[in-house]
C-alpha cells in the first residue's frame, strides 16, 4: 500500500487494506472506518472518508471531496459526492457531485452527468420549479431506497424521489417523483404495500429489521407525495 502524507490518513481497526492500493492525503485526509475493506489497485485521493464495515472494490477511483457511508459497497469512479449507510455503487460506472440516500442500489453501469456540454449553470427541477444553481457542476439527487437498471444515465442535476425505480432508456426525466417506476413508456405509481415488502428484504439481507418509526416514515413519505406523482403520470417531458 502506497501512502502519501501519512500524517493525515486514519484507518480503524480490523480494516483490511490489499497490495496495490494508493492512499493520497497530500491535498486533504483520508478517513477509513472500522471493519472495511479496499480491495487491490483503488486510488483514494483526501480529503475523503470511507465509512464503517464498507467495500471498496478493486480498481475504484475515489477523488476529493467524496465521504462513503458505513456498509456500502463502492466501485468504479466518484468524485465529489455523499453516498449514505447502506447503499451500493458496486459496479463500473461515473458518480460526480451527487447526493445519495441510503439504501439505494444503482445497477451496473449507471452513470451521471455533472457538467453541461455548454459549461453553463446547471438548472436543478424541484416539482414544476427550475431553480438555477450558479454551479457548473452538480449531479445527481437521489432518495433513500431507489433503485436504477443497467447502464441508467441520469442527466445534470436529476431528482430522484424516494423509493423510485428507474428503468428508462436514454436520459430519464430530469425530476423523477418519489414512489414512481420510470420506464420507456413514462412513469407510473409504485405502490406503497409492494415499496415497502421490497425495502424490508433489502434490510433483511443485511440484518437489519425496519422499526416502527421507519415503517411510518415509508407511509408518510407516500401520502404526502401523491400529488406530485399523479401530476406527473403520463409526461413524457425531459
Amino acid at each position: 500500500v502506497q501512502m502519501l502524507n501519512e500524517a493525515e490518513i486514519i484507518i480503524g481497526v480490523d480494516t483490511i487494506i490489499l497490495p496495490g492500493v494508493v492512499l493520497a492525503a497530500t491535498d486533504g485526509p483520508i478517513v477509513i472506518g472500522r471493519g472495511a475493506r479496499v480491495l487491490p489497485h483503488v486510488y483514494i485521493q483526501g480529503p475523503a472518508c470511507v465509512g464503517d464495515g464498507t467495500l471498496v472494490k478493486a480498481g475504484a477511483r475515489i477523488y476529493e471531496g467524496t465521504t462513503i457511508g458505513p456498509v456500502c459497497k463502492v466501485a468504479g469512479e466518484i468524485d465529489a459526492s455523499i453516498i449514505h449507510g447502506y447503499s451500493n455503487k458496486q459496479h463500473d460506472g461515473f458518480l460526480g457531485h451527487a447526493y445519495l440516500g441510503q439504501w439505494i442500489n444503482l445497477g451496473a453501469g449507471t452513470t451521471n452527468s455533472d457538467l453541461k456540454n455548454t459549461y453553463g449553470p446547471v438548472a436543478v427541477q424541484l416539482h414544476d420549479r427550475l431553480i438555477d444553481t450558479g454551479l457548473t457542476f452538480v449531479g445527481l439527487f437521489m432518495g433513500d431506497y431507489v433503485k436504477s437498471a443497467i447502464n441508467t444515465v441520469f442527466n445534470t442535476g436529476t431528482v430522484v424521489g424516494f423509493s423510485s425505480n428507474v428503468v428508462a432508456s436514454g436520459f430519464p426525466p430530469k425530476f423523477i417523483p418519489s414512489f414512481c417506476w420510470c420506464g420507456p413508456d413514462g412513469m407510473t405509481e409504485y405502490r406503497c404495500d409492494k415499496a415497502l415488502e421490497v425495502a424490508q428484504r433489502v434490510m433483511a439481507r443485511r440484518k437489519v429489521t425496519m422499526g416502527p418509526a421507519e415503517t411510518a416514515r415509508f407511509v408518510r413519505v407516500f401520502e404526502e407525495t401523491t400529488t406530485e406523482r399523479t401530476d406527473r403520470m403520463g409526461r413524457t417531458d425531459r
